[in-house]
């Protein structure tokens, strides 16, 4: 993966764009890829862990990436922060045909497969040029061949290229979001991100997991706005922020009502998902035209 092409070959994703470029030869295989994307802070990685959890118990082998400097995506699969791919590179001076699968890429709950990415120091390089050196590492060390499901968490907002790059590889891309302006806001610039990434490659917005709220009604108004849909609700259950401090999944939390609902609620959308999200065409909207349209009263 180049980090710039020269102009001839850019195949822009939007106007202005200066994209990190992917190598065809890295394209992941037959496995069904999905990006997580959302405001920061907005519960993602719980989200993607859970969801990479409900696949595996629903028999898929499943590979989850953190794409975050933090490499937090993965600790309550783990029960441990794991090193990055960035990190066991810079150990054997980025020369990558020393590594081992085992030196990255660490087992977690129900079989679950886990990869940080990582990222580069603050304030230099790019999250794109991260992203394609794990899955060149993958698919050199032969690790997509069986997997059935590959889950990338990325940071916070889309604010440039090499975060979005992700959606060079994934084939469904979903949003989590609040039921709050801010949540709303980050989700429709996100979503003209996938628009232009959709553009040169083949992900197409699947919809939105509605988090951390008892009410839906401002995510189903922007939904309806803009064309995408809602595929699963998830309250702001104290349970899930406990199983983050326990450093386990929602699965492995003392059984109640509300966990073993949420836990249900998680299978449903990791079969609804496997089965196949149909592509929207979601329009985003100009910033002015939804800071106007997200008027609470």
């Amino acid at each position: 993966m180049a980090l710039l092409d020269p102009p001839s070959k850019l195949r822009l994703d939007g106007d202005g764009s200066v994209q990190v470029q992917m190598d065809p030869n890295d394209r992941i295989g037959n496995a069904k890829v999905f990006a997580v994307y959302g405001k920061g802070g907005i519960g993602k990685s719980t989200t993607s862990s859970n969801l990479s959890a409900a696949f595996s118990l629903l028999g898929k082998r499943v590979l989850q990436i953190g794409c975050d400097p933090k490499h937090d995506s993965t600790f309550t699969l783990t029960k441990k922060l794991m090193p990055t791919v960035i990190d066991v590179l810079e150990t054997v001076e980025f020369h990558a045909e020393e590594l081992r699968p085992e030196d990255y890429m660490f087992e977690g709950f129900n079989g679950v497969m886990c990869v940080e990415a990582g990222g580069p120091p603050a304030g230099t390089g790019c999250g794109g040029y991260v992203v394609g050196q794990t899955v060149k590492l993958l698919k050199q060390h032969h690790l997509l061949e069986e997997t059935d499901v590959v889950i990338f968490d990325v940071l916070g907002d889309v604010v440039c290229g090499g975060f979005a790059a992700p959606l060079q590889h994934a084939e469904r891309a979903v949003v989590v979001a609040a039921n709050d302006f801010d949540s709303i806001f980050a989700m429709n610039r996100i979503v003209a991100a996938i628009k232009a990434k959709s553009k040169n490659y083949d992900v197409r917005m699947a919809g939105v997991i509605a988090n951390r709220s008892a009410a839906t009604d401002e995510i189903d108004r922007f939904n309806e706005a803009t064309g995408l849909k809602r595929l699963a609700h998830f309250s702001d259950l104290d349970a899930i922020r406990r199983s983050r401090l326990k450093k386990c999944t929602l699965f492995e939390m003392d059984s109640t009502p509300e966990v073993d609902a949420a836990c249900l609620e998680y299978k449903r959308l990791a079969a609804q998902m496997w089965a196949g999200c149909d592509p929207l065409d979601a329009q985003p909207m100009k910033d002015r035209e939804i800071f106007e349209f997200l008027g609470f009263e």
